[in-house]
């Protein structure tokens, strides 16, 4: 065998090697650099995301803030108007509440359907006769043979 050609095969096979064990390598390391800018892509979108509800969110608040002032400044207006008509009326002496109290007890007195109580009928929870409670036979006309008719079972 001659060494000269050895040399040659041993190049060839360290070059062969070299090459698979780079592209092995270049795999291993590109999946990881695609799957990185991948995640990296991903969280610049959430975070996009999470901006645009941010501000969404601020703007609903301060809406939100303005309608509130808008009723509290409401309110403390509908609050001036009653003391200036409760002004004008006097409706705060302890006179008028005696009136006041005074009629609302008259008007409690009086009944409130007009007309004879002989045209409404009393509610009724029990059934003529001596039995003083509802009965099965209540409303029903009494028949004649009471043996044909069939009797519901009784649990």
């Amino acid at each position: 065998m001659d060494y000269g050609n050895v040399n040659w095969i041993v190049a060839i096979v360290s070059l062969l090697a070299g090459l698979g064990i780079g592209a092995i390598g270049y795999r291993m390391l590109g999946a990881s650099a695609t799957r990185t800018q991948e995640l990296r892509r991903q969280a610049a979108e959430r975070e996009r995301e999470l901006n645009v509800l941010r501000e969404g969110m601020n703007e609903h608040f301060s809406q939100v803030g303005m309608m509130v002032s808008n009723i509290q400044r409401e309110m403390r207006t509908l609050e001036h108007r009653l003391t200036e008509d409760a002004s004008t009326l006097h409706c705060d002496t302890p006179s008028n509440r005696q009136l006041k109290s005074a009629e609302q007890l008259t008007t409690a007195d009086r009944p409130a359907l007009t007309g004879n109580d002989d045209d409404i009928p009393a509610p009724r929870d029990y059934a003529d006769g001596s039995g003083g409670t509802l009965s099965e036979d209540f409303g029903l006309k009494p028949s004649d043979d009471k043996s044909e008719a069939p009797q519901p079972p009784r649990y």
